[in-house]
């Protein structure tokens, strides 16, 4: 596939998408409207490390198309807990721990960190579309899911090109330290989300295990297998939709 391409449709798809109607308001429940408060901080970065480690010619106008996206969704979240009365916040802990750790490292560390907040964002983004009941929440979580469901594969692409040439035991201790890593991390993301996710129908257990799942395909591309479908286990609601 050729990600340039793919990029630049989108964006000329969102240049000619009319936005969603703000005006129409929306209703968050506290619990949710922290989450995505939380989230939307981890949106709304500039990019501007891995535009620097991104090289040249094709990748980095991809990668800067990749940036303006995920500064879309920052901006539609924004957006969206304004319809809400909710309001943005400066910073949050977690978005923080990201940003030095992906600063700290060269481009492959800091896509393969980059990978783990994306197949969270994954999960996290189809609940909120799936479980929030409201018609403006549900539309602005599907467009963002949208996005993410191509940021992955876009990802996997270019650590498939980064791993070609380690050794298959060398890169098998890697992918065993990064599974640790993204096991801490979907978990810390369960706990710290687990009152917005109960919301949603999501329980901690069952977010994690897809978080690993979804981490599982991501591994299956960079080694160059197409991820085989599995049959999903679709649980009972942590509580029914519509309960305050």
């Amino acid at each position: 596939m050729n990600w340039l391409r793919e990029f630049e449709a989108e964006a000329e798809r969102r240049r000619g998408r009319e936005d969603p109607p703000w005006e129409r308001g929306a209703r968050l429940h506290p619990d949710v409207a922290k989450s995505v408060q939380r989230f939307q901080v981890g949106e709304a970065g500039d990019g501007a490390n891995l535009i620097a480690k991104a090289g040249g010619g094709e990748y980095l106008a991809a990668v800067k198309l990749f940036v303006a996206e995920e500064q879309n969704h920052a901006r539609m979240l924004a957006e969206l807990l304004g319809a809400a009365r909710v309001p943005t916040i400066a910073t949050h802990w977690s978005d923080t721990v990201f940003v030095r750790l992906r600063r700290a490292l060269g481009l492959r560390l800091e896509l393969m960190v980059l990978l783990i907040a994306e197949v969270v964002a994954l999960r996290y983004y189809r609940a909120l579309r799936d479980g929030a009941g409201d018609p403006l929440v549900t539309q602005v979580a599907a467009r963002i899911l949208a996005d993410e469901e191509r940021h992955v594969p876009f990802h996997c692409h270019r650590l498939r090109t980064g791993f070609a040439g380690l050794a298959k035991p060398a890169r098998a201790a890697v992918f065993g330290a990064w599974r640790v890593l993204l096991l801490g991390v979907a978990v810390t993301v369960a706990a710290d989300h687990g009152p917005a996710l109960h919301r949603l129908g999501v329980g901690r257990l069952v977010f994690v295990v897809d978080v690993l799942t979804a981490f599982e395909d991501a591994l299956a591309r960079i080694r160059g297998e197409e991820p085989k479908p599995k049959p999903r286990y679709v649980p009972k609601r942590a509580r029914p939709r519509g309960l305050d």
